[in-house]
């Protein structure tokens, strides 16, 4: 039996791709689509064929207000990134939750003006920052729990493919709301400060080598705590590296793979880069010697169930808005960081 009743803005790689999917696989169900692409139109009436289609948001809006299509639980926002804040203050008008895909905006100043409107309005609001239900990132929670890293003193994510020739789509040719920054670097930010506390200081390396927007970004953080964290994001590594590597003072935590991606550097074998046994994510090291991690339980689905929880039953926001709006205050930072070659001090939110 279907939990919630969702209406959709946009429906192409995040709206079918992700937000659908995971949708699907909760039990939630699709009411309402808005879809301009006669292609992506198609799809959607073949996913929901009993979804009401909307050319644009105004049409959403007021089908929401007159009650027409039946009711509506939660509208999630998956539109290019350039119109995440004008279609989120619009849908605010109807005062239902909303999940808004990452990053709630292409500026902290505006992101923040979303969060201070869906706040004068009453809207519950939350942004989809899926990746903290990665296993890889809920087991990395673990070990550093368990202490068994000691003192942790750098941390280390890459999210890189080889790309030769980009994809041509928005992401890569809008220099507004594209790039990897904006697109990847919300990720990666979202974990490092969610393991490690809020970031004082960034230091920027931005590239765009292949596309119009940034295809190539290393970012180094300073947390409050101390900690480092290195994060880069490209589409133009012929060698990825290891997805993952935590460094403390007890050893290392090392994934050296990610959903699939090329990975020269997973070597059949049991010492640091071979590949994972089933049931394990990464490995803990201590110099030639190296013990798998077992995997912790969870996956992307679990946000949405915590969208229902919070949406149905009242429970905790699944990721507080004002979250987004620290992240984009550090993607801020970073572009002037990259302009000037220079560390820059992150403002507060």
């Amino acid at each position: 039996m279907s939990r919630m009743r969702v209406a959709m803005v946009g429906y192409g790689d995040a709206g079918r791709g992700i937000h659908a999917r995971l949708l699907r696989a909760c039990g939630d169900t699709v009411t309402h689509v808005v879809v301009r692409s006669p292609e992506r139109a198609t799809s959607a009436r073949a996913d929901w064929p009993d979804a009401t289609l909307h050319a644009d948001v105004e049409s959403l809006v007021g089908a929401i207000g007159a009650g027409a299509g039946g009711p509506v639980d939660v509208v999630v926002v998956a539109s290019p990134t350039g119109l995440h804040a004008v279609h989120v203050r619009a849908l605010a008008e109807t005062g239902r939750p909303i999940v808004v895909d990452k990053p709630i905006a292409t500026d902290a100043a505006s992101a923040r003006h979303v969060v201070e409107v869906a706040e004068r309005s009453g809207t519950p609001l939350t942004v989809f920052q899926n990746r903290r239900w990665d296993p890889e990132q809920l087991t990395l929670r673990a070990v550093l729990a368990s202490g068994a890293l000691g003192s942790v003193h750098r941390f280390e994510r890459r999210w890189e493919r080889w790309r030769p020739v980009p994809k041509d789509r928005w992401k890569e040719n809008d220099p507004v709301g594209g790039g990897l920054l904006l697109d990847l670097g919300a990720h990666l930010v979202d974990s490092a400060v969610q393991l490690f506390g809020p970031v004082d200081t960034v230091y920027a390396e931005l590239r765009s080598v292949t596309t119009t927007t940034e295809d190539d970004v290393f970012l180094a953080l300073r947390h409050r705590d101390g900690v480092t964290s290195h994060l880069q994001a490209s589409g133009i590594v012929g060698a990825p590296g290891p997805r993952t590597r935590v460094l403390g003072s007890g050893g290392a935590f090392v994934v050296t793979e990610f959903e699939g991606e090329a990975a020269p550097f997973v070597v059949s074998g049991t010492g640091p880069g071979a590949d994972v046994p089933g049931g394990h994510e990464g490995w803990l090291v201590r110099g030639t010697v190296a013990t798998p991690v077992t995997r912790a339980a969870g996956g992307h689905e679990d946000f949405y169930r915590g969208v229902e929880s919070w949406v149905l039953d009242g429970g905790r926001v699944p990721v507080d808005p004002w979250d987004a709006v620290r992240t984009a205050a550090v993607l801020d930072a970073a572009r002037v960081s990259s302009a000037g070659r220079v560390v820059v001090e992150v403002g507060s939110a």
